[in-house]
């Protein structure tokens, strides 16, 4: 009877045993997959940071280029001399046509401007709406993955 009951308790133990390595072994992967995905989102966010500083730069240069082409340049120019510079640049217009030409610059420039903001907007709301799909398929992951050991656990 002694030995029946040391056999029992030797198997029991060795069955938690294997309980305790297969849902140790499932941590380690659930830990892993945790860390792929937090690398995952590191690096994506480190390249939406730099597309972000990028994009910040080239609104500050669109955003001076406006202030240049509508004359509200600060800090470089007076208010007169501005209208001077401005009224030269007219000036050296020799013709209407010379006028129509420049002012057709002038507005495609600007229309180029504002479409290239406009992607940029575009861009930043693709973005942060990807990043935070993918943060939610990993929390939903690994959700999954602990309910799917916490069952595995119950049954064992």
């Amino acid at each position: 009877m002694n030995q029946d009951l040391t056999q029992q308790w030797l198997t029991e133990i060795q069955t938690i045993k294997e309980q305790m390595a297969f849902l140790q072994h499932e941590r380690d992967a659930a830990w892993e997959s945790a860390q792929k995905w937090r690398q995952l989102y590191n690096t994506e966010a480190e390249q939406r940071r730099t597309d972000a500083q990028l994009s910040q730069q080239a609104i500050a240069s669109l955003k001076a280029d406006l202030h240049k082409l509508q004359g509200l340049e600060t800090g470089t120019l007076e208010a007169g001399t501005t209208v001077k510079a401005i009224q030269q640049e007219i000036d050296q217009l020799k013709s209407v046509e010379d006028l129509q030409a420049k002012l057709i610059a002038v507005i495609k420039e600007r229309d180029r401007l504002l479409q290239a903001l406009k992607t940029e907007q575009d861009n930043h709301a693709q973005s942060r709406n990807s990043l935070t799909t993918a943060l939610g398929d990993a929390i939903d992951s690994l959700t999954r993955e602990r309910a799917v050991a916490a069952e595995q656990g119950k049954r064992e």
